[in-house]
């Protein structure tokens, strides 16, 4: 299996495709190219693979870390669970992320005992949801944005102490200015589950994503190319290019910039248990950070002295950052569209993944739409 840092060496001779991206999209989509008998050259800027899902062992304390933030696997796509099966061994995790607040530490996502502990109750599941109901700002009918969606379904309290601040500090908008579908997307629950996902299958590679990508890309017809960034003119040599890169980088910004968040982490290394969980967010707006991510707990089944603690940091992208989250905004999608225009008007060139499309996609989404694309690609090429 490849190093997950250094380039592929390959015999590989004049690939006939061109893959923009090591990470999920790029891996998965050559495979099926490659499993279909076309020959594949994937580059990417980055000096390893794996994207964004980067993980590595910390050479101090042999923890795997999520270099890019955490990634928790999960789907309820077959196809998608049995694909990545193939290629990793999994092991069981469940996120249970917690909140540190000025009210006290909270469960999340919002649920029976999250509700019970705030507001000092002891309510049912049935009372619960009443209760609730009740919250809810019924002068709202049609809400229109993230703010009204929230005080429409849960009142000011709950709305406040979890939503509010870490909205800010995570998209750097008004909560007024940002769709009411981001806040439609949060689970609020009436149980006492605790389990951030609720996904048929979740886990994390035993030894990590960059091990499962590689594996997904060693192939004798997969030629891997790192530090190598991405010209148009090099897409000439090829019969088709699949770009998992940003769509406005691709047109060289030629509509203006996509909006989108990135984060940033300060590393700190304690001694034994930093937080107790993995992820332990802070919505209260006067702490800057949005969360603190402790990386050995995503190993349940090791055991490590020693800790690696990630404070996470949420800002406005540069076109030098990594990229995270597509804003979506009213202005950026009407940039998007004539972007898509653009897009629909190149030759041989198809555009694939979070950034290459321009949407928040899932890990088991984005495979399943590499597989696809690799089938009807794959199929269409060697047919000829």
């Amino acid at each position: 299996m490849m190093s997950p840092q250094s380039p592929v060496s390959s015999s590989v001779p004049h690939a006939c495709i061109l893959v923009v991206g090591a990470g999920f999209s790029g891996a998965v989509v050559a495979r099926e190219l490659a499993e279909a008998g076309l020959r594949v050259k994937v580059i990417d800027q980055r000096p390893h693979i794996a994207g964004n899902c980067f993980t590595q062992r910390d050479e101090e304390t042999q923890i795997m870390v999520h270099h890019y933030g955490p990634h928790i696997f999960n789907t309820d796509r077959e196809e998608v669970w049995a694909y990545v099966n193939r290629f990793a061994t999994f092991g069981p995790f469940i996120n249970r992320p917690k909140a540190t607040t000025r009210k006290g530490v909270f469960s999340l996502p919002v649920n029976l005992h999250t509700l019970n502990q705030l507001f000092d109750k002891r309510m049912s599941p049935a009372e619960a949801q009443k209760f609730v109901e009740g919250l809810g700002d019924k002068s709202i009918q049609n809400p229109q944005n993230f703010e009204e969606q929230a005080l429409s379904m849960l009142g000011p309290l709950l709305y406040e102490t979890f939503f509010k601040g870490y909205t800010i500090k995570q998209w750097g908008e008004d909560p007024r200015d940002l769709p009411a579908s981001i806040f439609k997307r949060l689970p609020i629950r009436f149980d006492y589950n605790d389990n951030y996902y609720s996904k048929k299958y979740q886990g994390i590679p035993l030894q990590g994503y960059t091990a499962l990508v590689g594996a997904i890309l060693d192939h004798p017809l997969i030629e891997v190319e790192l530090n190598c960034g991405y010209e148009r003119s090099l897409s000439t040599a090829y019969q088709h290019t699949v770009y998992t890169g940003s769509l406005d980088r691709y047109f060289e910004y030629a509509e203006g910039q996509l909006g989108y968040r990135t984060v940033y982490w300060e590393e700190e290394r304690v001694t034994g248990d930093a937080q107790g969980v993995a992820c332990m967010n802070y919505p209260d707006p006067d702490v800057p950070w949005t969360r603190k991510v402790e990386h050995k707990h995503f190993t349940p089944w090791e055991q490590h002295d020693q800790s690696v603690l990630y404070t996470e940091f949420s800002k406005e992208s540069t076109r030098e950052d990594e990229l995270f989250y597509p804003k979506r905004l009213a202005r950026d999608k009407e940039m998007l569209a004539r972007y898509q225009a653009l897009a629909d008007q190149e030759q041989d060139v198809t555009f694939l993944g979070r950034l290459g499309t321009y949407r928040y996609l899932d890990m088991d989404l984005t495979i399943a739409e590499a597989l696809a694309l690799g089938k009807s690609l794959g199929k269409r090429m060697a047919d000829g």
